[in-house]
């Protein structure tokens, strides 16, 4: 519940306040001043983070013969490297990788992730669990809300704006969309307002409710594992049907870079263009 509070502030640093103002991801002056807070308090952020790294990558081959799809490089880092350092921009040190496929090539790289400012704790699958089943494993870890992503996609995102756009939404589960030209290649987000109704697998072209995808990062509530019943489970099309028959999903559009490089064709496009992580508001 919000209460009402009245304070005395130098018009200088309201100026600045007012700044912050865009009408969408910050709403008014009430609700800057708000964020502005959250951020100095800690409580910007989820403080841990799920991060899919033990996919075969077969449509990857013949650079998946030898190393784990996270760890193909774009413009000379690992794929999963850049997204541990998007958890690090926004102070969630806390990071959980799943590996399975070549997961000690992962382990020998990142190690405990103190060169890169983080704690990596890792969880194995000793045979594949899907994208949810590892939520499963690291149960024990996860009591407060976390982000879970795809270690094997570029994506530059506020995570601060989405923490609380989804404690604004009181939400179980909220998936970042972004947009794409041909929509028609991914499931495609239906929504109604924020709420995301369902997903429509691979529309034809024209047929889309939106261009919206999803661009394969969550926070969810630690609830949200206890819908995981059976292995291998997926977060898609497992969990997130129930959550928006609830009405507990909801999406959240960024507009910053995402990169797919799940295939040759995208894991080329994805090194000719991704021009890496924008330095404001972090």
């Amino acid at each position: 519940m919000k209460e009402r509070a009245t304070f005395t502030i130098e018009k200088s640093i309201l100026e600045k306040i007012d700044n912050l103002i865009d009408g969408s991801s910050v709403k008014n002056r009430s609700h800057a001043v708000e964020l502005m807070l959250l951020k100095a308090l800690g409580d910007s952020s989820p403080k841990i983070a799920v991060i899919l790294a033990g996919g075969k990558g077969t449509r990857l081959k013949p650079i998946t013969h030898e190393i784990p799809k996270p760890l193909v490089l774009v413009q000379g880092k690992p794929v999963l490297e850049y997204n541990i350092e998007l958890m690090r921009m926004y102070d969630i040190r806390n990071i959980i990788i799943s590996i399975g496929y070549r997961g000690d090539k992962i382990k020998e790289y990142f190690g405990d992730g103190r060169k890169l400012g983080v704690n990596i704790t890792y969880v194995e699958e000793k045979e594949p669990l899907g994208t949810a089943g590892p939520l499963k494993l690291a149960e024990h870890l996860l009591t407060d809300s976390f982000v879970l992503c795809n270690g094997d996609e570029l994506k530059d995102i506020n995570l601060h704006e989405m923490f609380n756009f989804h404690k604004d939404n009181k939400a179980r589960g909220t998936i970042a969309l972004t947009t794409v030209e041909d929509p028609s290649r991914y499931g495609v987000a239906n929504l109604e307002g924020n709420k995301i109704l369902d997903f429509i697998e691979k529309p034809t072209p024209g047929n889309a409710p939106s261009n919206l995808i999803n661009s394969g990062l969550y926070i969810l509530e630690p609830e949200t594992i206890k819908l995981v019943k059976n292995t291998p489970c997926s977060i898609e099309k497992d969990i997130f049907p129930i959550l928006a028959e609830r009405g507990n999903l909801f999406g959240y559009p960024f507009s910053g870079q995402w990169f797919d490089t799940g295939t040759l064709e995208r894991y080329e496009n994805a090194i000719k263009n991704w021009k890496g992580f924008k330095l404001n508001e972090r």
